[in-house]
């Protein structure tokens, strides 16, 4: 009697478990009626499979009646892959009975294509409100490689660089497209100090290999390939960066190129120079400073009136030279000096300005201090010259004038 009584009590329950999920899921279907789902505005239907290319943006369109009045209602989204998800969801909206929607979400596809050119996604939509929802069927999507990508995996360089210095810059590039790339090249730059180095990379298959029974069905039989082949490749290149340089955070950027694609991507490194100028201004001179392991040459322009004692200079490694400047001008003065290197590069402007207060062999406002001397004695010895003829010419007087002699 217990057993049939237990029997029965898990019959009711189960009659009303189902029950109630199916008048739910009644309610739930009577909600909303879709008319339409379009990807990338290709419409979906049953046996229709939309394609999309993997790390693209894509456009999911839904069209529908509402058969409920409804508030706070959202279009929720979601790209279901092996890895990652992508999900989106619309602004709340309000819905009245009877009338059509459209509403409109944009989802990046996954990309989780490592071993492979193209696979399936599941994409998954929903329509829920406070009062209303509806979960559509699965919509399969074959999501597939770029033609033609090259991912730069990872870039390698020393954080600190001394000004001067050549350092490495380790490189690892993957094709991650659709088809073969031939002619790969690699050039690592840092625009602001005008350095640039290019590398020729190789090719590189979509695939390393594939198995001969892999080469049929979803895979095109052009896609093949030897297993010599090569998928991934690494190396290196070596910048310089200038000896003059400040000091400061600079943009390494290393580009990927051929026929096909163009890649790119930056790394910030730091600059540090104990002598962030090789050309200093001390007095009436300019000093020039080399602290590479190699002589420098510099050209040294002065502009007009004055001039420099050198107007070519080579400084041996790790030392240091000074050229005098010469204003050649009358009281105020304002004039730069311009260094350049050998190749034309401007490696700093110097401005010279003062007066002229001791005066020079060019200066006619003042007399020379020789010449005031010269006239000085001059005048002196002619007063003298004076004084001696005017003693010569002059008569002594008689003796009787001065008095009478006794013997």
């Amino acid at each position: 009697m217990i057993e049939k009584m237990n029997t029965k009590n898990v019959l009711v329950s189960f009659l009303a478990i189902v029950t109630v999920l199916f008048l739910a899921t009644t309610i739930s279907a009577a909600d909303y009626t879709v008319d339409q789902v379009k990807v990338d505005g290709i419409a979906v239907g049953t046996d229709d499979i939309v394609s999309v290319i993997a790390g693209e943006t894509i456009t999911v369109k839904v069209y529908f009646t509402s058969d409920v009045c409804d508030t706070d209602v959202t279009l929720e989204a979601e790209l279901e892959g092996d890895k990652v998800d992508a999900e989106a969801s619309t602004s709340p909206f309000d819905v009245e009975t009877g009338y059509k929607y459209k509403k409109t979400l944009t989802l990046t596809v996954p990309y989780e294509l490592k071993d492979s050119r193209s696979d399936f996604l599941t994409l998954e939509l929903e329509l829920d409100g406070k009062e209303s929802k509806l979960v559509l069927d699965e919509i399969q999507l074959r999501v597939q490689r770029p033609s033609y990508n090259v991912a730069i995996k990872s870039i390698s360089a020393s954080q600190n660089v001394e000004a001067g210095e050549t350092f490495p810059v380790d490189l690892v590039l993957k094709n991650i497209g659709y088809n073969d790339l031939d002619d790969l090249y690699v050039t690592a730059s840092i625009s602001a100090l005008g350095v640039a180095k290019t590398s020729y990379f190789g090719d590189l298959v979509a695939l390393e290999c594939c198995e001969d029974d892999d080469c049929v069905g979803d895979v095109c039989p052009y896609s093949c390939c030897d297993e010599d082949d090569e998928d991934t490749v690494s190396g290196r290149l070596f910048l310089e960066v200038p000896e003059g340089t400040a000091s400061g955070i600079y943009t390494l950027e290393v580009e990927v190129t051929n026929d096909d694609t163009t890649e790119s991507k930056v790394l910030q490194i730091i600059v540090e120079n104990d002598f962030e100028s090789t050309v200093f201004k001390s007095g009436n001179s300019v000093w020039l400073v080399n602290p590479s392991d190699n002589v420098v040459g510099y050209r040294i322009i002065a502009e007009s009136p004055a001039s420099v004692s050198e107007s070519i200079v080579f400084v041996p490694a790790g030392a240091s030279k000074s050229v005098d400047v010469i204003a050649n001008a009358e009281g105020e003065y304002s004039f730069d000096i311009s260094v350049f290197t050998m190749n034309g590069e401007l490696v700093e402007t110097i401005t010279f300005a003062g007066s002229d207060s001791t005066g020079s062999a060019n200066d006619d406002s003042e007399t020379n201090p020789v010449i005031i001397l010269t006239v000085i004695l001059a005048i002196i010895f002619i007063v003298l010259l004076i004084v001696l003829i005017v003693l010569i010419g002059k008569k002594p007087e008689k003796s009787g004038e001065f008095g009478e002699s006794y013997y």
